[in-house]
């Protein structure tokens, strides 16, 4: 199935959703806060969900099953366009938020849950502009010394761990990777734990 065909398909449910909403027949201002509901709740648990496949479950299946350097080629290419679309949920998602909760008239509760969705905005968009380039340059210089020693196309660090104690140039650079890729898989974790301290706090407003 395309994806032009899968996106109209989830379209069409959302749209059979509304129908048989009772929002759906009640005032304008009724339904401009739904929809900015809609938004911020759709938003909120695609940036959440992606955050927790990529960095639980993917991630870790696709490097044990996988080539080293094809798996770091794979990430290369992922890892930008998965920062970019939690970024922008997370933009939509502060957005939807400080319109149904207007700064002046907010609780400090509320407050806080704002800082949250605000701080995995900023964590995601420092990925994406400065430690995910790094990492990748940083991994495609590795890759270039690792073929010079003629490993990299078996899965696992197994390989990489027993030349790196006889090369000291693939070592500095294992130790230049793990240190901005560190600084790369922190910020994607406080993300993640800014957006599970605002799940907590939806979970209190949803009456179901």
């Amino acid at each position: 199935m395309a994806w032009l065909t899968r996106f109209l398909t989830a379209i069409s449910f959302l749209a059979i959703g509304v129908i048989f909403s009772p929002e759906t027949f009640g005032s304008n201002s009724a339904k401009i806060t739904t929809f900015v509901k809609l938004a911020h709740l759709l938003c909120f648990s695609t940036a959440w969900g992606a955050a927790l496949w990529v960095t639980f479950i993917g991630g870790i299946i696709m490097f044990k099953n996988l080539p080293r350097h094809q798996f770091g080629n794979l990430q290369s290419k992922m890892f930008p366009a998965y920062f970019m679309m939690v970024g922008i949920c997370c933009a939509v998602s502060v957005g939807c938020f400080g319109y149904t909760h207007p700064w002046k008239s907010s609780s400090t509760a509320e407050k806080y849950q704002l800082g949250f969705l605000v701080a995995a905005f900023v964590f995601n968009l420092t990925n994406l502009f400065v430690f995910t380039p790094m990492t990748i340059e940083m991994m495609k210089q590795r890759h270039r010394v690792e073929r010079e020693a003629n490993i990299g196309e078996e899965t696992g660090w197994t390989k990489n761990q027993e030349v790196a104690k006889v090369n000291p140039k693939l070592a500095a650079m294992n130790k230049k990777f793990g240190m901005i890729h560190g600084l790369s898989s922190l910020a994607n974790i406080m993300s993640f734990g800014s957006l599970a301290m605002h799940s907590w706090y939806l979970a209190g407003k949803i009456d179901l």
